[in-house]
């Protein structure tokens, strides 16, 4: 049994999650190797003198991050190195069709009902709750305090500043293993994609698995880069790491998009062997993980294998998708050719802001504000969710309680462009499912909370009940 040296700071608060981090630092620093077997939660309770429920909200979040696996009879081990082997993936038939082509046989969402139109969308957050005071603040404070030469053209990968403030922030709430140096800031996740995939690109042809269903506005960016896609699909547990084939894969482990679920421990531990047994790279889009409702977000996959893992993600979700900030976390030798392609495409993005973004996370303001608009969206969501089991309990919502939107599987007869069409007249930001899939699916929604107060809730959803009572339901 492994002596874990475990030290526990008891005026810091927060104990579950330092057992974790210590623990997980274990692991990635070798002193608790593979297999190792850990002590019963009892008795690390008793060891540490803290109660069993915060030794076992411990285990369990790093069981959901993977660094841990649980068998009844076995007790609580590290994850061993091949605890979770895929199954040989399929070979590749010459009947399969190819995603890059539209289906003849398929039919097209109609542009007519649905034009392609920017701005709010259904993972858009409250933008009225964007903290203009505190950003304001943070302006002010690096135009008077940050030297003149600082506003000259920099390092394309980012001001150090805002990359020191980041590697920090990542490690400490997203379970991140990064450095500074192997940060780039870039425009959003969209455009981090863009340059990861480019220099993936450059090496060979890349066949990139994409979860299915996935945001259907990332496809054409995805092939724009090169990449010929290969869907996926998705269950209650995540991507189905069995049926996976290509070079690299793409996924949103923790909070998939559409459809809300997160990538359960077990596929985790079989995406990291996938990755390794062939050299692969996993692309990892973390787009809104910090808003987890019911229970502390579970790590990012980066942190399992920072050598095979490269993470994107912004402040699109949490701030603003104006402010066009994001950042990519990328092996030594893939960040330094994603940093110098940043260069060579624009220079690097707005000085003032990222300035402004490294002040805002080291004087707390970025976590005050998530703190806050976490306990919002709950509010928001609960409400929708309720209202929806009071007054239409045939529609079945799925996934987890966490982001700022959820996936409604639609009753029998309903119609998704007619259901998108009426929650949009009644002020619910909605998109159909269906354009989202190359795989068959059922009937689905995605509706958007975060801009639905919680008092209209209630309202919006007996009028979506009026105005489809026409639709046959089960």
């Amino acid at each position: 049994m492994a002596d874990l040296h475990i030290q526990i700071n008891r005026g810091k608060g927060g104990i579950a999650g330092q057992i974790a981090a210590e623990l997980r630092e274990s692991i990635r620093g070798g002193r608790l190797t593979p297999g190792t077997r850990l002590p019963a939660t009892r008795d690390l309770a008793t060891d540490l003198q803290v109660s069993r429920g915060v030794v076992v909200e411990a285990y369990e979040q790093l069981v959901a991050e993977g660094f841990l696996v649980s068998r009844v009879g076995v007790g609580t081990q590290v994850t061993p190195k091949n605890a979770t082997r895929p199954a040989p993936a399929p070979r590749d038939s010459a009947a399969r069709p190819d995603p890059a082509r539209p289906d003849p046989g398929r039919r097209a969402p109609s542009a007519q009902a649905f034009p392609p139109y920017y701005g709010h969308r259904p993972t858009s957050p409250d933008l009225g709750h964007f903290p203009r005071e505190r950003w304001l603040a943070a302006v002010r404070h690096v135009l008077t305090t940050v030297p003149s030469d600082a506003f000259d053209y920099g390092d394309p990968g980012g001001v150090p500043e805002l990359r020191e403030e980041l590697a920090a922030y990542l490690r400490r709430v997203r379970a991140a293993d990064v450095r500074p140096e192997h940060l780039i800031i870039v425009g959003g996740v969209a455009q981090g994609l863009s340059l990861a995939l480019h220099v993936l690109t450059q090496q060979r042809a890349l066949r990139l698995a994409v979860e299915d269903p996935t945001s259907h506005r990332q496809v054409p960016l995805l092939r724009r880069a090169g990449a010929h896609l290969v869907p996926v699909p998705v269950d209650e547990q995540g991507l189905d790491v069995r049926r996976l084939r290509g070079d690299a894969v793409l996924v949103t482990p923790a909070h998939q998009f559409p459809t809300g679920v997160v990538l359960s421990p077990a596929r985790r531990a079989a995406l990291m062997e996938w990755a390794y047994a062939g050299h692969r790279i996993v692309l990892e889009d973390d787009y809104d993980a910090e808003f987890r409702f019911d229970r502390d977000p579970v790590g990012c996959l980066q942190g399992l294998a920072p050598d095979r893992v490269i993470l994107s993600g912004s402040v699109s979700k949490a701030l603003a998708p104006g402010l066009r900030l994001g950042w990519v976390a990328a092996p030594p030798d893939l960040a330094e050719a994603i940093r110098r392609a940043r260069g060579e495409l624009d220079l690097g993005s707005p000085v003032i802001e990222q300035h402004a973004l490294a002040h805002f996370l080291r004087t707390g303001g970025y976590d005050k504000h998530l703190r806050r608009m976490r306990r919002e969206y709950r509010r928001r969501r609960d409400a929708l969710v309720e209202a929806l089991a009071e007054e239409l309990p045939a529609i079945r919502v799925r996934g987890i309680e966490a982001g700022l939107h959820v996936y409604l599987e639609l009753p029998r007869g309903w119609d998704e462009s007619r259901t998108v069409l009426v929650a949009r007249q009644l002020g619910l930001s909605a998109e159909a499912v269906g354009p989202m899939r190359e795989l068959p699916g059922p009937a689905a929604v995605v509706a958007g909370f975060a801009r639905l107060p919680a008092h209209k809730a209630a309202e919006v959803v007996r009028g979506l009940k009026v105005r489809m009572s026409g639709q046959a339901v089960d």
